[in-house]
């Protein structure tokens, strides 16, 4: 997910307090349910009186089996393995033996440390908020394993080792098996501190362990929301306006009523609900269903009027996100002007899993299943909706099939949508399944929202860069959500970050930013502000170092003589490219480093040049600083998710509006990158002895500048209008 939790003097207090009342000790509670496709979640292992719970993270059974119980949602990112694995570092445990089940909805235990006194997952936060909180839980849970042995054998603790599950005597040759001693531990007390292991000393930590997940997702065991059957379990799927802001005048459902299989057609704040005993029949009654909308309070506008809007507003006072000395005066007194402008549209996150959740209401319950990246949140919108209390809705968060910031919204609106139809339906208990359809994700807005950038610069007679002046105009994520507090003077953090907080060094720096108010709906997308930012600051400044006539590269290097990290990462990525080196005709090179959720991510794009003009990624080199390494296996898969991410976006991606109507429906409208498009990717991590920081969005960042300086390399074309394939590349 993508949110960037900029903490404000309250929130950083929020954050100390919960991050006490998170690191509680509690017992653990496991779930089952019944239904003909029952799966046992990925390796999950049953709660038994056998079992040792020295905290809220972690089970170890008397079967030696160890269960890491984890606070973020698995959506394709590893943070299942992530977790396990530093948890497992720390209590020595046997990583064949190690299992992951997710944390129910409990902010008191399992608050993500980043976001205050809430559970949820997102921002690239879920290594870099548990790094000490796992290692403790780990490390406690060792400590009083051994224990439990030295109590049993009568010896001291400092004589005793551990190792892949097992407690070892060296004097007396003896060994047990963590499961053999749970039953001592249990009534040991809980250490108040432990010591934790030297970087030195780690052995799954920076290794190639397998994740944890991956027997489950390649034999169909792993459980998604489309996968849960409850018995009696019923299909829904919601008819929504055409429109946003639109809203139900009247329907007519004798025809939807007519279908078999439909069992009932019900009004919720949302649109109308066609309820069945399937997916087809839900599809077939919502098609046949007749709704005439109210549209009087609708947006209207098309991308086009939109856009000619955000070009004239540029040109207009704005407030202020970064003001160092006097880039206008500079600029306007530079030897060399350099400027331009950039256009950026709405974009989907399409996850390859539509949004979906079952939900089992009655008058004093609410059970919700969902890949929940937001639980907190949306427990809270769940029990409004419902009229309930947060404490009567639990909610089983399942594996998704991707979200890029998608499940994780204010409104929780999918979740509030299920409880609604069931609220509506009867509340009586039956459990009833929402499905989203591919073209309702595409239609259904919280898009990455749309920007124009326009951007200024000077160069003196020496061919440095003295000024730097950056106009935004884009829509506020932030406001009218629960997170309106980080808007500070008017300024979204998340409409900048990437712009305001550039690292280059240039003497006079001006960053504003112009919010606009549309009808349409947006949220995070995955990397945030520098989905767009990084692209206008890298494209940018490539135009800029070719005015001065230098070299791309040597003209950043020597911008970040003050952030050394971002530097090397640039170095390292222009060295394992072979920067420099001659290409043949017809091929470019370009490069682009940024800065995001605090890792360092720089990036070589090669391109081809077709005789039809086509442009073909071939290659891409990216090198990567994000703190200790947890997996590498992991961290190099994230780098080249996101630059495949990252390409088809830049390539394709667009969410149009015409008179205020999505024109996407499904993949054929709606672009992704497809499997023969992905180039060759190398990665390469930086060593480093840092806290972990975040790598599920980071990736994306540089990619788009990265390949569009490549074409320019290659053709002499630099592209200003976003998707490449509108301005005739692609």
């Amino acid at each position: 997910m993508a949110i960037n939790p900029l903490a404000s003097a309250s929130t950083r207090r929020d954050f100390l307090k919960s991050a006490g009342t998170a690191s509680a000790l509690a017992l653990t509670i496991g779930f089952e349910w019944g239904g003909t496709t029952r799966r046992a979640l990925a390796g999950a292992t049953p709660l038994t009186d056998r079992s040792f719970m020295p905290n809220a993270f972690v089970r170890v059974g008397s079967d030696d089996s160890v269960t890491v119980i984890a606070k973020h949602l698995e959506m394709g990112q590893g943070s299942y393995t992530g977790i396990a694995t530093v948890l497992a570092e720390e209590l020595d445990a046997d990583w064949t033996r190690v299992r992951v089940e997710s944390a129910p909805a409990d902010a008191k235990r399992y608050a993500n440390l980043a976001f205050g006194t809430m559970q949820g997952t997102g921002g690239s936060s879920a290594m870099a908020n548990s790094w000490t909180q796992l290692r403790e839980a780990g490390g406690k849970a060792r400590a009083m394993l051994l224990a439990a042995a030295a109590k049993e054998w009568k010896v001291s603790v400092a004589d005793l080792s551990a190792e892949k599950g097992v407690v070892y005597h060296a004097a007396s040759k003896r060994q047990a098996s963590y499961g053999a001693l749970v039953a001592t531990a249990t009534g040991l007390p809980v250490p108040e501190a432990v010591k934790l292991k030297d970087p030195k000393d780690f052995k799954l930590i920076g290794q190639h362990v397998p994740r944890v997940d991956a027997a489950a997702k390649s034999d169909g065991s792993a459980q998604f929301t489309l996968d849960v059957v409850l018995p009696g379990m019923l299909v829904a799927l919601l008819k929504r306006p055409p429109l946003f802001g639109a809203t139900v005048k009247s329907f007519n459902a004798s025809a939807a009523t007519a279908v078999p299989g439909v069992v009932k057609v019900v009004q919720v704040p949302r649109g109308v609900a066609v309820v069945a005993k399937s997916f087809w029949a839900a599809k077939q009654g919502r098609d046949a269903l007749q709704v005439e909308w109210d549209d009087s309070m609708a947006e209207k506008r098309g991308s086009v009027a939109l856009m000619d809007e955000y070009r004239h507003l540029a040109d207009q006072p704005a407030l202020s996100a970064r003001k160092d000395g006097d880039a206008l005066r500079a600029i306007k007194a530079a030897t060399r002007k350099v400027s331009a402008s950039y256009e950026f549209p709405y974009l989907a996150h399409a996850p390859m899993e539509p949004l979906d959740a079952v939900v089992k209401l009655s008058a004093d319950s609410c059970e919700i299943w969902a890949g929940d990246q937001f639980q907190t949140i949306d427990q809270a919108n769940a029990a409004h909706t419902a009229g309930l209390d947060p404490q009567q809705v639990s909610i089983h968060t399942l594996y998704a099939g991707g979200s890029f910031g998608r499940r994780a919204n204010p409104g929780s609106d999918y979740i509030v949508e299920a409880v609604s139809i069931a609220k509506a339906y009867g509340a009586d208990g039956t459990p009833i399944k929402l499905q989203w359809t591919r073209e309702d994700d595409i239609h259904g807005g919280l898009y990455r929202p749309m920007y124009f950038h326009k951007l200024e610069a000077g160069l003196n007679d020496k061919g440095e860069l003295t000024g730097w002046h950056h106009v935004i105009v884009g829509q506020s994520i932030m406001a009218g959500t629960p997170f309106a507090a980080m808007i500070k003077d008017g300024v979204d953090p998340t409409s900048v970050e990437g712009a305001a907080n550039i690292a280059y060094t240039i003497p006079n720096v001006s960053v504003e930013l112009a919010t606009t108010k549309t009808g349409v709906p947006v949220l995070w997308w995955r990397v945030v502000g520098s989905s767009h930012t990084a692209y206008a600051v890298e494209a940018f400044m490539d135009e800029v170092a070719h005015a001065a006539g230098q070299d791309g590269f040597t003209f950043r290097r020597k911008l970040l003589d003050q952030h050394p990290r971002m530097q090397a990462v640039l170095e390292l990525a222009a060295e394992k490219a072979g920067w420099g080196t001659p290409l043949p005709p017809g091929k470019g090179r370009g490069i682009a480093v940024a800065e995001a959720f605090k890792s360092y991510v720089a990036q070589v794009a090669e391109v081809s040049v077709g005789k039809d003009g086509q442009i073909t990624v071939d290659r891409v080199v990216c090198a990567v600083d994000c703190g200790t390494a947890i997996n590498p296996d992991i961290i190099a898969a994230q780098m080249e998710g996101g630059i495949g991410f990252g390409l088809g976006a830049v390539l394709y991606g667009a969410i149009t509006l015409k008179d205020g109507r999505i024109e996407q429906d499904n993949f054929n409208g709606y672009r992704v990158l497809r499997i023969n498009e992905m180039p060759k990717v190398e990665v390469h991590i930086v060593p480093s002895a840092e806290p972990p920081t975040g790598v599920g969005e980071p990736g994306v960042a540089p990619l788009g500048p990265a390949v569009a300086n490549a074409i320019f390399a290659a053709t002499g074309k630099r592209i200003h209008v976003l998707p490449f394939s509108s301005s005739g590349v692609a």
